[in-house]
Formats: C-alpha cells, sequence, structure tokens
C-alpha cells in the first residue's frame, strides 16, 4: 500500500471544480493534490494504522465536546489550502470564529481554509519525507500547530519507531523521541494526548 503521484500539468491544469468533481466521482479514492497541481492517490490504511486513527481521533472528540471550541474533522476531509494544495490530514480542528467566515458552499465542499491544527500518523507505508514535507505545507499555509507521529514504522530490530515532529507557526520543527504525551499548547487549550494508545 502506497501513494502514487501523477503529474497532469502537461495534459491538463486541473481546476478546484474539476478536482472536487475528480473526487466526488470517485468516492472509493482518496485524492490530494499538491500545490504544484500533481494528483496524488492514497492507498487505504492497514488495520493497525486505521485502530490508532480512530483512538487517536476519539481523543480529540472527547475534548472538543466538552470544550465546544471549534470544529473538529477526520481524514475524509480535505481543505483547499492556501498555496493551492488540497490535503487531507488525519485530524484537523478549526477554531470556532474561523470556521464561522465561510459560507454555507464552502463548508459543504472542500474548506478554502487552513486548519488552526493537523495531526498526520505515519503508516509503515509512509515516506518521511513526503510527510514532512506536507507538514511544511502545513505551516506555510497557516497552520498554526502540527504533530506528526511516527509509531508504526520499523526502526531497530523489530522495535517501532517512537518519534513526534512538532510543527508550530513560527518556531523550528521539535523532535521528541518516545514521547509520553503532547500537549494542545494555547492552539489546543486543555488538550492533552496519552502515547499509550500510539506506542
Amino acid at each position: 500500500m502506497t501513494a502514487y503521484t501523477i503529474n497532469l500539468k502537461p495534459v491538463i491544469d486541473m481546476t478546484d471544480q474539476q478536482f472536487y468533481q475528480l473526487c466526488q466521482t470517485n468516492p472509493e479514492l482518496k485524492f490530494e493534490r499538491s500545490p504544484q497541481g500533481e494528483l496524488i492517490i492514497m492507498s487505504p490504511t492497514g488495520g493497525e494504522t486505521g485502530n490508532r486513527n480512530i483512538e487517536i481521533a476519539g481523543e480529540f472528540v472527547f475534548w472538543n465536546r466538552q470544550h465546544q471550541l471549534g470544529k473538529l474533522f477526520d481524514s475524509s476531509t480535505c481543505f483547499r489550502l492556501p498555496n493551492g494544495g488540497d490535503r487531507s490530514p488525519d485530524v484537523a480542528w478549526i477554531r470556532q470564529d474561523r470556521w464561522d467566515t465561510l459560507t454555507p458552499a464552502e463548508k459543504e465542499s472542500f474548506p478554502p481554509i487552513a486548519p488552526d491544527f493537523v495531526l498526520e500518523l505515519m503508516s509503515p507505508s509512509d515516506r518521511l519525507p513526503d510527510t514532512q514535507s506536507k507538514m511544511q505545507e502545513y505551516r506555510q499555509s497557516g497552520v498554526q500547530l502540527g504533530w506528526l507521529i511516527d509509531g508504526l514504522r520499523p526502526a531497530i530490530g523489530n522495535r517501532k519507531t517512537r518519534r513526534v515532529e512538532i510543527y508550530r507557526a513560527s518556531s523550528p520543527v521539535e523532535v521528541l523521541n518516545s514521547p509520553s504525551r503532547l500537549s494542545g499548547e494555547a492552539v489546543l487549550p486543555g488538550f492533552c494526548l496519552d502515547l499509550a494508545i500510539v506506542w
């Protein structure tokens, strides 16, 4: 299971509406689009990745229902980023006041907004440089806090990687090895993710 990238630029410069229609016409496939217009066909996740995704998402749902500060989105949601890319993070969150600036039509299609927070969970088939590049794209688009959690790929021997990269709007990437918890900081006030559900 891997992602495939197709450069359509020599043939067609796909508009936002055409990309949206392509996704609606092929609901069994998951697409992203790079800022350069490359079409990325994402593979489905395996069982371990899918289980971790839902466990992590559940923690966000519980927090968001308690605090009611914004809107939470799963990996099926595609965001039209300011840089021209169309991306679907594993978890995304947007402050309510920012979400409320969108029209009903924008909310219904691919929202033209960068989330305040994104999370990407590496699967065994993901390439780290590709996901790091996507995280930089999020940050350049205005995402305030991003977590890249790498806990499924093989490391040394039979052990799995236990690494987190934290992307903030205006500071260098912070790399944590085997952290036990992650704080939502000022972006997600009061949120803390216990990484025991990942490791």
